[in-house]
């Protein structure tokens, strides 16, 4: 099975939910570290159905075209559970700010400030919308914050990672910032 079979398996886990509503969750906030193409999510939902780890429903909508509502199976809830825990080879990272740094003795110094500047800034944005999703969870419910069998500490947990992931690039962009302008304003 894919990666994102799994993504969906663990979205339904938590609902219900139309091919639309997994396709919006999967932007936000499973796209933060997941990212999945809208056409890749109903040929997946197809094979998991057939695969028999999970069901629809037609739900008739007035004004509307039915949807489909989709449900996690009991074996689907196996299967996921199962795959939470299956041992998994490191993750390979690849970044290409990261592979450009390697080579930034060859950049011109305004042209390379320019870049991280405008990588830092995206990281800072990224981060403050984290922020606030983190603000919204502790406002929502902050007793489930605890509770680790909650689906709400497993979206928190990733968003703590995530957070923390933008903090420390950022961090990494301004120091990166701050060493080129020391060596621009001493030559």
């Amino acid at each position: 099975m894919t990666t994102l079979g799994y993504a969906l398996l663990g979205l339904l886990a938590r609902e219900p939910l139309s091919g639309y509503d997994l396709a919006r969750q999967l932007k936000h906030p499973v796209g933060f570290f997941w990212p999945a193409r809208h056409s890749q999510i109903y040929p997946e939902l197809a094979a998991l159905e057939a695969a028999g780890l999970v069901t629809h429903e037609v739900v008739e909508q007035p004004d509307r075209p039915d949807k489909k509502v989709y449900a996690i199976t009991e074996q689907g809830q196996t299967v996921v559970r199962e795959w939470v825990t299956s041992p998994m080879d490191v993750p390979s990272v690849r970044d290409e700010l990261v592979l450009r740094t390697y080579c930034l003795w060859l950049a011109e110094p305004d042209k390379l400030r320019a870049l991280f500047q405008e990588h830092a800034a995206r990281h800072a944005a990224q981060l403050a919308e984290y922020e606030g999703y983190e603000h919204e969870c502790r406002e929502h419910a902050p007793e489930a914050l605890h509770d680790t069998w909650s689906p709400l500490f497993a979206k928190y947990a990733t968003l703590r990672r995530g957070i923390s992931y933008e903090r420390e690039y950022l961090e990494w962009c301004n120091w990166v910032l701050s060493c080129i302008t020391a060596q621009d304003t001493d030559g």
